[in-house]
């Protein structure tokens, strides 16, 4: 039987038991985080895209904080938008405070035309530390 490690930030646990995924599966060193994206408390997507995109990047950083990990330990960065092209500038933006210097981790941008009412969702791997 396969096992899963899951890992669960604080106070989101009510969200991934009725929408049926693991936030985060711990395995062999490294950490597999689903898509994370600009919620507030209540579910709803943050309608300032640009709010939204550094709160799913605080979504994403409690969720890899509760899995033994950070920021600096993302080694794939897989990004989802609806309108890259009128997105791209923000994102980098925010890219660029997120991730400062080298070593940069390796990153896929994917245009979509759905995102459950979100404009921007981002999944990583980690590699976790110890």
């Amino acid at each position: 039987m396969n096992t899963r490690d899951v890992v669960f930030p604080p106070g989101r646990r009510a969200l991934y038991e009725r929408n049926r995924y693991s936030p985060a599966v711990r395995s062999n060193g490294l950490l597999f985080v689903s898509g994370q994206v600009g919620s507030r408390e209540d579910g709803s997507p943050e309608p300032d895209f640009e709010a939204q995109v550094r709160l799913a990047f605080a979504n994403l950083e409690a969720t890899l904080k509760a899995g033994g990990g950070g920021l600096d330990d993302i080694v794939d960065v897989t990004t989802f938008h609806t309108d890259p092209e009128r997105q791209f500038g923000t994102v980098m933006k925010i890219k660029g405070e997120i991730f400062p210097k080298a070593p940069y981790p390796n990153w896929t941008a994917v245009g979509v035309n759905w995102l459950a009412g979100f404009d921007f969702e981002i999944k990583v791997i980690a590699r976790i530390p110890g």
